[in-house]
């Protein structure tokens, strides 16, 4: 006989115990369960996947009384406070989700590191190729993504080695097709004018802002990552390596209903319960960065 279990406790096991163990986030990093609501919602049989827990994003979570949980990418959640009051955008969010009984959930750099996480999405872009972490896990993450059989796939940041080296110029065509973007930034390697002219046959992936982690690889042609600073950038393309920005949460939100959506829906119908749960992605979630 199929058995009812609170959509939270399924929605965690599901998140956390089979695909991103907040053991394998970043030590500096806030995951896991951020918010409880005390009274769960009456009826939330629904998932609410976003990048960014903002009021936008929240009013469209609200809106639909049968939203129980939200994942949000980021943690909406992450400095030490001691009182909670509306006057903060944060605290105005988490006591809202509190008081409408939605709890929230947010997996940030563990979804980065595990196998099939979102850096691994990130190297899809690309054709044949080669995938491997740029950095590997200490001892204890590494026991933690055993556990889940990527002890040699999770890592931190990915580098791709492509079969064949191709122009700049077409794997600018193949981010922006992956990514559904119209435009990328774009640093030249010192001395090149013409992205057709310099051949790529290593790439440096990051989601998010990715020069601690890109810069780390011992040889790349290429920088992907969402954000760097300006003297980061510069100090790449000075050693020959050319960058491609695309902002910082353009290179995660295509995850979400690409990848996230679908195996979070068969996880929660495959569980055992006795109720459906339906996994939506947030249609007003965008990165506050436009090119005007």
């Amino acid at each position: 006989m199929s058995k009812t279990t609170p959509l939270l406790t399924r929605v965690s096991n599901a998140l956390f115990g089979r695909i991103a163990p907040t053991g394998l986030a970043e030590p500096w990093d806030n995951v896991g369960l951020l918010i409880e609501a005390p009274v769960p919602r009456a009826g939330g049989n629904k998932v609410f996947l976003t990048i960014d827990l903002t009021l936008t994003t929240l009013e469209e979570a609200l809106a639909d009384p049968h939203t129980g949980v939200i994942i949000a990418y980021h943690p909406p959640l992450f400095s030490s406070f001691k009182r909670l009051t509306t006057a903060d955008v944060k605290q105005r969010i988490a006591l809202l989700c509190a008081a409408h009984g939605v709890s929230v959930l947010s997996p940030h750099t563990a979804l980065d590191t595990c196998a099939g996480g979102l850096n691994d999405w990130l190297a899809e872009a690309f054709p044949s190729h080669k995938c491997a972490p740029i950095s590997e896990l200490d001892d204890r993450r590494k026991e933690i993504a055993a556990s889940l059989g990527q002890a040699k796939t999770a890592g931190v940041g990915r580098l791709v080695t492509l079969n064949q080296a191709a122009s700049l110029y077409d794997l600018i065509q193949a981010i922006k097709k992956h990514l559904n973007l119209p435009h990328v930034r774009l640093a030249l390697p010192e001395g090149k004018t013409d992205p057709r002219d310099v051949s790529i046959k290593t790439i440096a992936i990051c989601a998010g802002s990715g020069n601690s982690v890109c810069s780390k690889a011992k040889k790349a042609d290429l920088y992907f990552t969402g954000e760097m600073g300006h003297h980061e950038v510069m100090d790449a393309t000075s050693k020959g390596t050319a960058v491609v920005l695309c902002e910082h949460s353009n290179t995660e939100r295509g995850y979400l209903s690409q990848v996230l959506q679908q195996k979070m829906q068969e996880l929660l119908n495959g569980d055992g319960s006795a109720e459906n749960v339906e996994v939506v992605v947030s249609k007003r979630d965008s990165d506050p960065l436009v090119i005007v």
